[in-house]
């Protein structure tokens, strides 16, 4: 336990090996598992691949310190972190990005929802019954009652299911929840990849992954989508990492864990990529079939395999699990925002939030003409936003001395000044370089870099 600012008990981590589970399952999400490879297939494989990992370790990690920076130093989440840090209006900037948080966590959770539907579908295949797990995904246009029913009851079960963690707070709910499915998605991945790379023909999805690289599909597009690739897996935006970061102990090393947490976020990618490419080149199925790869791509796969319904059950569970633990992350920051700001206790908190959520989760259940319109406003692009202003914050408006007191806490040895510097210039620019090609692209459908 440790005091805030305002001299209020505030939980903490028991231990390194709960920061860095607990971070890992915030971090990866469906980022690694469903963004990740249908951006590897849409981009070109390799090249996207090689900057990918040069943006986490060089913007991504530095971007990290600066959230946690934040939280750590204010004691708060979203709701007081920006106030507390100096930055002009940052009582509003905080309202703004919790109003964000709440939206996004309800078309988030549906999403999960589809995961666990998917992953029943595969589980009743061993049973010799059948399921039409794509009758939960809603339709392009128009209203399916099917659907919509399929998604209340889905999504209705992923928040109850967050809700009883929240309820347990950090410690007992979800740092060990945490501790419990991270090293499991992990294994659940290592038996696929031993299933995936031993299948004929997988050998040319290894080489189209990780080694057919070329310089020249290195273009200006694919270095602006590794970039943004990389705020989306680390869970960057001024929202969770902020949060997750001031529940860290003063004798917590930032450095060291933003490096361990980026690593494995970037190693969660490029394994759900070896489970999932080369059995696409094996069985001729097209990689760069966009965000339908997993829930359409994959279950042929599985189809085509021997005992195939085992490992489709293995990844979707998989999937479901370090979906869920990012889906507990976002509730959390609105639960915190709440508790941090009011006099409101934890448990009736956590009931606000969720009913609130479920409302908001309704209207991106009908068709995907709200639905992709809602991620685009409340996910990619505002994830760039809050993360820019984080990040502004905690190396800007914080003193100097104060900032770097927190980056080197936990060890005898000064933060490198340089990397604070790097930290002040280079990462805001690169953060803003993401969010005017999201303008552009999406809001102005100008395609300016690529």
């Amino acid at each position: 336990m440790a005091a805030n600012n305002s001299g209020q008990t505030r939980e903490t981590f028991s231990s390194l090996f709960g920061v860095v589970m607990t971070m890992i399952g915030v971090a990866v999400g469906l980022g690694a598992f469903w963004r990740f490879p249908y951006m590897v297939g849409r981009f070109g494989g390799s090249a996207f691949v090689l900057f990918y990992m040069l943006i986490t370790l060089f913007i991504g990690i530095p971007a990290l310190m600066a959230e946690w920076t934040l939280g750590r130093y204010t004691q708060r989440g979203t709701l007081g972190c920006f106030e507390k840090g100096g930055f002009p209006g940052g009582k509003w900037i905080g309202f703004f990005l919790f109003g964000i948080v709440v939206f996004a966590t309800g078309y988030y959770s549906n999403v999960v929802g589809w995961v666990a539907f998917h992953g029943l579908g595969q589980f009743l295949k061993a049973l010799h019954l059948e399921l039409n797990a794509a009758a939960i995904l809603p339709p392009q246009e128009g209203f399916n009652p099917t659907s919509f029913l399929l998604q209340i009851l889905m999504t209705a079960s992923v928040i109850f299911s967050c809700g009883m963690v929240l309820l347990k707070g950090l410690r007992k709910g979800i740092e060990k929840t945490s501790q419990w499915i991270v090293p499991l998605v992990f294994g659940f991945l290592v038996i696929l990849i031993l299933r995936s790379v031993t299948l004929k023909g997988a050998g040319e999805g290894i080489r189209w992954f990780i080694l057919k690289f070329r310089w020249s599909e290195l273009t200006p597009g694919v270095m602006a989508a590794a970039l943004g690739m990389a705020f989306f897996c680390l869970s960057l935006g001024g929202t969770f990492m902020v949060m997750y970061g001031s529940y860290l102990d003063k004798q917590t090393r930032i450095p060291r864990n933003a490096v361990i947490i980026g690593l494995g976020a970037s190693l969660a990618g490029i394994l759900a990529g070896l489970a999932i490419f080369p059995a696409a080149f094996s069985f001729g199925l097209e990689p760069g079939s966009g965000p339908g790869l997993i829930f359409m791509t994959l279950p042929k796969t599985f189809a085509l395999m021997p005992l195939g319904w085992v490992f489709g059950v293995l990844f979707f569970a998989g999937l479901f699990g370090i979906a869920y633990l990012s889906d507990v992350a976002a509730f959390e920051v609105l639960v915190g925002g709440i508790i941090d700001n009011t006099n409101i206790p934890r448990k009736k908190a956590v009931f606000i939030i969720c009913g609130s959520v479920f409302v908001l989760s309704l209207p991106p259940m009908i068709n995907n003409r709200i639905f992709i319109p809602w991620d685009l406003a409340f996910g990619s692009g505002m994830q760039a936003l809050g993360s820019l202003l984080a990040v502004i914050t905690a190396v800007w408006f914080i003193k100097k001395s104060q900032a770097l007191r927190e980056l080197a806490a936990g060890t005898d040895k000064p933060f490198p000044r340089a990397l604070y510097w790097w930290m002040r210039i280079a990462v805001p620019l690169a953060i803003l370089l993401v969010g005017i090609n999201w303008i552009l692209e999406s809001v102005f459908k100008i395609k300016a870099i690529g």
